[in-house]
């Protein structure tokens, strides 16, 4: 704490009792992500204890659940895919987390207990829980946090973390003493932001010495120890992973069951639907309408949709002809039928048009207003019209001789915009276009490495505030900038939305970093996405009601089955 500074006593009772009355996603009752002000400087939730919402729950039985579960690796602090986190979620813990009783809208104690932010935003400490232990048996201190988040703010060569963004202000990390850890600012940032970034389900806290044995890269790792409630027992790639109960689990309350098996599946598959279905599985999660529909017809069955921080886009590599021109860029851009490519999928997936922003965020331009401008109108037209004379201005009045090379990952709806944006390019600009479809490892490795022209598949941010996926997926060398996109104009506008408190002001600016992305696209929104989930009603310790982040509540510790 800075010196003088006097710390306001927020309790537990008050802090739910005020999450609850002001709703939405939260930060100790504050906006999901605003820039408000007026956290508190000092939580102490040394007597917090996590325990299901309902009254007497079951112990033991094995929840059968069936995600999308095909890693590019097993470091999923490099990751920014569900196929990581999705299963590995449940071995670790945060410093931070959020609740899952409330569909992750408030932040409450996990490895930190208490913590105190100083009067300037320069200075965080947070104090740690004693006698907790990884799944190898090794003592879990303040160490430990200090390698996970010096490796995620400042990643190693080679390594690459989306979330290191959210980290850039954070000057230096110190740990006092085994039970103590502080991060210090080189200026201050809302604390609603700091906090919503500790708490992200991605910053999952590893063993220094598990990076310091595998030189802080762990892609090959299966079973990286955590501290989590479940540990890994056994897994087929492509099949199954098996978890089992952490036994020296540190809340002795938890987790209720004995165990986890994750199904592969992929995402609004047939497959997934007829799993769910036939109760082969408890839980399923991404689940296409039709199934959706189907399971709210039947009794003894549960589904929720919500939209979730992922976009789904194409991007151009930027570093090729002829998309290293921006006006070939927002040629294609404009070329594209928004509204088909929602309605190509929707018996797939449910989506929702929008532009760089996320259209159900509150700084997005409404929808209403966005589909007045051209590459969003019912008809495309002027907006044809227009990519076709940027085409002739940049040299290819008479078409691109060649043929594009279009990276697909392997999931249905992205095959199926795969050849709609295929026609809609070749009808459109006589642009040649070859699909080649690939798993989630080889799409990955190709983006990374810039082995495509174009490449449809999905981003996940951390945040809705767009300080976080706008330095992560825009910024020049942004950790999720697959296109290789660089814009002056807009890197010199991030510090300015970074750090501005006034909504307003910040909004205006946000504006003009958005009308840039237009004129030069670094992606092609083809759609934001929305998810069903599909659960027995004996499944019960969750709320997914209201879920943004699916990301940051993968747990399954307040799980249990009532049968």
């Amino acid at each position: 704490m800075g010196k003088g500074s006097k710390p306001t006593r927020f309790n537990r009772r008050q802090f739910m009792q005020g999450a609850a009355a002001l709703g939405g996603m939260s930060v100790y009752g504050l906006p999901y992500g605003a820039w408000a002000q007026g956290v508190p400087n000092e939580f102490d939730g040394s007597k917090f204890q996590l325990a299901a919402p309902e009254p007497n729950p079951k112990r033991g039985g094995v929840l059968k659940y069936a995600i999308t579960s095909r890693p590019p690796h097993f470091d999923f602090h490099q990751s920014g895919t569900i196929n990581s986190l999705g299963s590995q979620g449940c071995m670790f813990d945060n410093l931070v987390r959020r609740d899952p009783r409330d569909s992750g809208k408030t932040i409450i104690p996990d490895l930190a207990h208490s913590w105190e932010i100083a009067k300037d935003g320069k200075t965080y400490t947070f104090h740690l829980r004693k006698d907790v232990q990884f799944h190898d048996g090794a003592e879990f201190t303040s160490e430990d946090i200090k390698a996970t988040y010096d490796r995620i703010r400042k990643p190693p060569q080679g390594v690459s973390i989306p979330r290191s963004t959210l980290f850039t202000t954070v000057s230096e990390i110190t740990a006092p003493d085994k039970y103590t850890v502080q991060f210090k600012l080189s200026e201050p940032r809302p604390a609603a932001f700091m906090m919503a970034g500790f708490a992200s389900g991605w910053n999952g806290i590893v063993r220094k010495k598990t990076l310091e044995d595998n030189q802080y890269n762990l892609r090959r790792v299966v079973d990286i120890p955590g501290t989590g409630p479940y540990k890994s027992k056994r897994r087929v790639e492509n099949e199954v992973w098996v978890m089992e109960k952490n036994a020296q689990y540190w809340n002795k309350g938890l987790p209720y069951l004995d165990g986890i098996e994750f199904y592969h599946a992929l995402p609004f598959s047939p497959e997934l639907g007829s799993a769910i279905l036939s109760n082969r599985v408890d839980y399923a999660r991404i689940c296409d309408p039709v199934t959706a529909r189907k399971a709210a017809q039947t009794q003894g069955m549960s589904t929720t949709a919500f939209y979730q921080s992922v976009i789904q886009g194409t991007w151009m590599n930027n570093k090729k002809k002829p998309l290293d021109d921006p006006r070939v860029r927002r040629a294609i851009h404009l070329c594209l039928d928004r509204p088909v490519l929602v309605d190509v999928v929707k018996d797939v997936a449910p989506m929702m048009m929008g532009g760089m922003i996320y259209p159900f965020s509150d700084v997005a331009t409404p929808l209403p207003e966005l589909k007045k401008r051209l590459g969003y109108q019912d008809d495309t037209t002027a907006a044809v019209k227009e990519a076709q004379a940027l085409m002739k201005a940049a040299g290819y009045g008479s078409g691109y001789k060649g043929t594009l090379d279009y990276l697909v990952r392997e999931v249905a709806s992205f095959k199926l915009w795969a050849q709609a944006v295929q026609a809609m390019l070749q009808q459109g600009l006589g642009l040649e276009v070859k699909l080649r479809t690939v798993v989630e490892s080889v799409w990955f490795d190709d983006v990374k490495s810039g082995n495509f022209d174009l490449a449809v598949g999905a981003v996940v941010s951390t945040l809705l505030d767009p300080s976080d996926y706008f330095n992560a997926w825009y910024k020049k060398d942004g950790p999720q900038n697959y296109g290789f996109w660089d814009n002056a104009a807009f890197n010199a506008l991030l510090p300015q939305i970074d750090t501005e408190t006034d909504s307003a002001k910040r909004l205006a600016l946000i504006r003009k970093a958005e009308d840039i992305m237009e004129q030069d696209p670094p992606v092609l929104p083809l759609s934001w996405e929305k998810i069903n989930d599909i659960w027995y009603n004996y499944v019960k310790g969750h709320n997914p009601k209201e879920y943004f982040g699916i990301y940051d509540v993968v747990r399954f510790d307040t799980f249990w089955l009532d049968k």
